[in-house]
């Protein structure tokens, strides 16, 4: 049985802060976004988060044994078409509304199932995080029986994610060659709604599912890890988070499969509030994304009318 804590969100909701924190814990082991190793680390061989090409990282390979036989012995066409099949967001009403799984759902799962127990035995940790964040695969997994799934909802404020969209960050994996996607703030906003439904809708198909807002995690990180370890049946001790410090944490360098740049940081991390989008968002993309997230903001307890600083 792997023991699975899962990040979901919609993507920069500060999920891989989370993340890296997480992983500084004894007992856990910080994958990365394992939704998108068959792709962008088996078949393209682009960076861990130790530096290492994917296909240089001890950590991997042994991974890549234990799990298949070594990773030439993944059939990653076959993982794509069953991804096409069983994991998007359309997916997401039949897969919460089903009494059982499909066999193409239980072989999809068994990918990541595989992969999360050869993790945990060759970190040798209790637990294993994966911050893939989307929805529908944290639904394809509640179907696994070797899984034991716990799920992190992370919020952020729809406005400060619509302006993180916005912007152009490069892809250091890929050697800049590459950016991470970008949406406008009209699109982003939809899909913000869209995926914090999503694992609204988990919870009440009896996932455990653990909420917290980014914001008030970043104001007390602390006390936030102490929740979420908790959450994830992994007992602290005090000296566990000397890493800690006021206003940044120290992290070593972790295996993260993909995610943000954020995942190669090692050092020095510092651990401040991002409210740039209060100024840098323009008042009409602020409004509009206000409108279509309203509901939801309200219910995640943000305010609706933000001003500007002067």
């Amino acid at each position: 049985m792997a023991h699975v804590l899962f990040l979901g969100g919609l993507g920069r909701s500060g999920t891989t802060l989370v993340e890296r924190l997480l992983g500084e814990l004894p007992g856990m082991c910080a994958l990365g976004e394992v939704v998108h190793l068959w792709q962008r680390d088996i078949r393209d061989d682009e960076r861990c988060g130790c530096g290492s090409r994917f296909s240089g990282c001890a950590f991997w390979t042994q991974v890549g044994e234990r799990a298949f036989g070594g990773w030439g012995n993944v059939d990653v066409d076959r993982v794509h078409q069953l991804r096409e099949s069983v994991e998007r967001t359309r997916h997401i009403p039949r897969l919460a509304s089903a009494t059982t799984a499909t066999a193409e759902v239980r072989e999809y799962a068994s990918f990541y199932s595989r992969v999360y127990a050869a993790a945990a035995e060759v970190s040798g940790s209790r637990v294993v995080v994966d911050s893939s964040k989307h929805s529908a695969l944290a639904h394809v997994l509640r179907w696994a029986d070797d899984i034991d799934l716990r799920v992190v909802h992370v919020v952020r404020d729809a406005r400060g994610v619509a302006y993180s969209w916005t912007k152009r960050v490069s892809r250091p994996e890929t050697d800049g060659t590459e950016e991470m996607t970008r949406y406008s703030p009209g699109r982003s906003a939809l899909l913000w709604n869209a995926h914090n439904a999503a694992f609204g809708l988990l919870a009440r198909r009896g996932v455990p599912v653990r909420r917290i807002r980014y914001e008030e995690f970043l104001a007390d990180p602390r006390a936030g890890l102490i929740r979420l370890a908790d959450f994830a049946g992994v007992p602290l001790h005090p000296d566990d988070l000397a890493f800690l410090r006021p206003g940044q944490a120290d992290l070593k360098a972790g295996h993260s499969a993909a995610g943000n740049p954020m995942r190669f940081t090692v050092g020095r991390l510092p651990l401040r509030h991002d409210d740039a989008w209060v100024n840098a968002l323009p008042s009409s993309q602020r409004r509009l994304v206000g409108a279509v997230c309203g509901p939801m903001l309200r219910a995640y307890g943000y305010p609706i009318n933000v001003a500007p600083e002067a």
